[in-house]
């Protein structure tokens, strides 16, 4: 599994692992505009099902800039991850750098109620080397 999902964490019996691609074909580099996908893996290692309710993302560019995206769920939904089971999907993220990293956290609760924040792997963000 590291092998396709370089970067994990586990939070208690949720486990997040993130793979991260440059897409060239995104990215408008004469223009200082550099986009990666990252893709997501949530998974359930537990006995009981757990609901992913909210996302809070820290964003760092390769100034050290950083910028901080909180909402609900993921890609429109707040997914309810049974035991043993996956959820998986992917997104992107644009920078005006060509490095930079992503970190943060999914607000959960358990089916008793209990909430907790599972931690997502810090993850780097390189595009292609830059000449000036």
């Amino acid at each position: 599994m590291n092998a396709f999902f370089p970067y994990a964490a586990r939070t208690r019996d949720v486990i997040v692992r993130v793979a991260v691609s440059f897409l060239p074909e995104q990215s408008e580099l004469d223009k200082g505009r550099w986009f990666w996908a990252y893709h997501v893996r949530v998974e359930n290692a537990g006995n009981a099902p757990v609901q992913l309710l909210t996302r809070h993302w820290l964003i760092t560019d390769g100034d050290g800039v950083r910028h901080e995206v909180q909402g609900e769920g993921v890609i429109g939904e707040q997914p309810m991850i049974a035991p043993g089971e996956t959820f998986d999907y992917v997104s992107g993220c644009p920078l005006t750098t060509p490095t930079g990293e992503m970190e943060g956290s999914y607000h959960m609760i358990s089916e008793s109620g209990e909430t907790f924040d599972a931690v997502i792997p810090c993850f780097p963000l390189a595009g292609p080397a830059v000449t000036q």
